[in-house]
């Protein structure tokens, strides 16, 4: 990630909670090998790589391993959200406009993204397959952590669809979730309102999870 301030994460570092940014496998600026990684290999590569950063911290000390959160938005929620899926590694985690059904997302966003899946996942032939081993959709019943739900109500990328039918699945599990839906956003928040509302229920997801108190934000109505 670019050694830049980014103003959400500092919202967090200055509450005295860490956060890491992992260049998983398929981001740019390693070499053609490193981005290729991510090939067909959504949902693996970027899931064990977040995993290995996790550990590395838990097992040096810097990072305390009962309370490890993952977190991010789009493809980011994507990797959140198989991630709870494929490990018991994390405490809970905050999920933002995220893809959540392989098959969903190449039948339902917009055409310029819609052939994205083919190199991310695999071509249509395989798309069924390896929507039902990585999706969360499809692996709702493996979640067992907390987790927050963030939606624009006007998403044309990763639309509202995806999250209903993701919390759907997770129907009558009991897994501790918040569903916060934003009219008037779209792919990425934009509104001022918004964005302090989503950062603040993030806040007191960690602070309820994590067991300390933060008074100054709304507590996040967790169910079930």
């Amino acid at each position: 990630m670019p050694p830049v301030l980014d103003l959400h994460i500092a919202y967090f570092t200055s509450r005295g909670i860490g956060v890491v940014e992992v260049n998983y496998g398929g981001s740019t600026g390693y070499g053609r090998a490193y981005r290729e990684r991510l090939r067909e290999q959504w949902g693996v590569v970027d899931v064990e790589d977040c995993a290995a950063v996790a550990r590395a911290l838990a097992a040096e000390g810097t990072a305390d391993p009962e309370r490890l959160a993952i977190r991010g938005g789009s493809a980011g929620g994507w990797t959140a959200a198989a991630s709870l899926a494929a490990t018991d590694l994390y405490a809970c985690a905050a999920i933002s406009y995220p893809v959540l059904d392989l098959l969903g997302f190449a039948e339902e966003t917009h055409d310029l993204e819609s052939r994205y899946v083919d190199g991310l996942a695999g071509p249509p032939q395989t798309l069924a397959v390896r929507c039902r081993e990585r999706s969360p959709v499809a692996r709702a019943d493996r979640i067992t952590a907390p987790f927050v739900l963030l939606q624009g109500l006007d998403d044309q990328v990763c639309p509202p669809a995806q999250a209903e039918r993701f919390l759907a699945a997770m129907r009558g599990r009991r897994v501790p979730h918040a569903y916060l839906t934003f009219e008037g956003e779209g792919h990425g928040f934009r509104r001022a309102d918004t964005m302090i509302r989503a950062l603040e229920a993030e806040l007191s997801l960690y602070a309820q999870v994590f067991g300390f108190e933060r008074p100054d934000v709304p507590r996040l109505p967790l169910e079930p």
